[in-house]
């Protein structure tokens, strides 16, 4: 995996034209921000354009787009509260062509510091075309405006995308740079050094709901850490494998094999595979998810028929919190149990506080574990918090990344 690439700070933006793609794929609700995060984590890589004096437009997607372009998921809510966070008015260009007249003009009348927010890249329709496909105008198009590209999209970087990765060769083509800002690189040196080169032990923790979604996971981590802890409801077709009666918990049978040969694998390679060794079980799964709920703790090979299993039990969070203390490199992706429940959070929230204790570096994969610590408060005590749930996955599997992969080496 090819890390070292060119940031922001290694190629000079004085007056020239620097496409930036952002994730701005931020919660709407009647128009209005519900959640900023992500337009803050852009900020640092922005006003740093801003203070070389470049000329900087954004592009960003914003929801799905299912229903061809609409208000509801233009990107206006975004510049106007980008304006607010720069201190200074950021211009945007509501054409649902993207990269039309509109996009030219507007680049065109821009002066060193300004800032230019382009429409959804997704109401263009070919944003999620395979290179070689449509996307290919697309890309070009967005080139044409700009002199420099810069991906700050973690989220999206796992995307062969127009604007993510296809747009980089007719950069390259004029003679431009491809860097990546702050965002990615902070990205690449927590997850991408976690998994190729981490101070040991090396400790990772897995759960979420299936195995089937982190397969690769499992295989690859099974290599790099010295201990692997798997939790969540993807632990029940582990005990299932082992032979254990697991009652009504969530298992994929088809993987009941698969979770064999990765306990093989880890006695074969020496490595710590740790299961739960008690579990939080209710006779049905909470409807409506966060309802009061009655759970009791048994041993994870005496699950009742009856019973279903939601959470790790005490003995469980205790095992695993021990195995955290002498880590120096913890990586974290997927919570323990239905950690929307006020009751079956417990097991989540002791990792968790886990985490929050340890001298570790403590690197959180996006996705559920991510929302898990901010909602639980611990996001602070967390070395890095991953914005990118998919690609976070993906950069644990040991893929490359094209949103990484397209910039230029150093």
């Amino acid at each position: 995996m090819a890390l070292n690439k060119k940031s922001v700070d290694d190629f000079n933006a004085k007056g020239r034209r620097v496409l930036v793609r952002c994730d701005f794929n931020v919660p709407l609700k009647n128009g209005e921000i519900t959640d900023e995060t992500r337009i803050v984590a852009a900020l640092p890589t922005i006003q740093k354009l801003m203070n070389d004096g470049a000329k900087v437009i954004l592009c960003s997607h914003l929801g799905k787009v299912k229903e061809g372009p609409n208000e509801k998921e233009s990107l206006a809510p975004v510049a106007k509260r980008l304006s607010e966070k720069l201190g200074k008015e950021v211009v945007f260009v509501s054409d649902y062509n993207v990269t039309g007249q509109a996009a030219t003009d507007a680049v065109a009348a821009m002066k060193e510091g300004d800032v230019v927010l382009l429409q959804n890249t997704r109401f263009r329709g070919k944003e999620e075309t395979k290179p070689g496909d449509a996307g290919e105008a697309f890309a070009k198009e967005l080139a044409d405006l700009a002199d420099d590209y810069v991906c700050d999209a973690f989220g999206s970087a796992h995307r062969a995308h127009a604007s993510v990765a296809v747009v980089t060769k007719y950069i390259s083509e004029k003679g431009g740079t491809n860097a990546v800002g702050y965002l990615m690189q902070k990205e690449i040196n927590f997850l991408g050094n976690a998994v190729e080169n981490p101070v040991r032990p090396f400790v990772a923790i897995l759960g979420g709901a299936k195995v089937a979604d982190k397969l690769n996971v499992i295989d690859n981590l099974l290599e790099k850490a010295d201990t692997l802890i798997i939790g969540g409801g993807m632990a029940f077709t582990f005990l299932k494998a082992k032979g254990f009666e697991i009652g009504k918990s969530l298992v994929d049978d088809e993987k009941v094999d698969y979770c064999k040969e990765m306990m093989a694998k880890a006695e074969k390679l020496g490595k710590k595979l740790l299961l739960p060794v008690d579990t939080g079980v209710a006779a049905s799964f909470p409807d409506p998810i966060d309802a009061p709920i009655d759970v009791t703790y048994v041993d994870s090979d005496k699950i009742p028929a009856d019973q279903e299993g939601l959470d790790i039990g005490p003995k469980t969070q205790a095992l695993f919190a021990d195995a955290v203390k002498s880590a120096k490199t913890v990586v974290w992706n997927g919570p323990m149990g239905v950690f929307e429940n006020p009751t079956l959070a417990k097991g989540t929230i002791a990792v968790a506080k886990a985490l929050a204790e340890t001298d570790a570096t403590t690197i959180i994969g996006g996705g559920d574990s991510a929302a898990a610590c901010n909602q639980l408060g611990f996001a602070d005590k967390m070395s890095h918090i991953s914005t990118g749930g998919g690609a976070s996955l993906e950069f644990l599997e040991g893929k490359e990344l094209p949103g990484v992969y397209a910039a230029d080496d150093k």
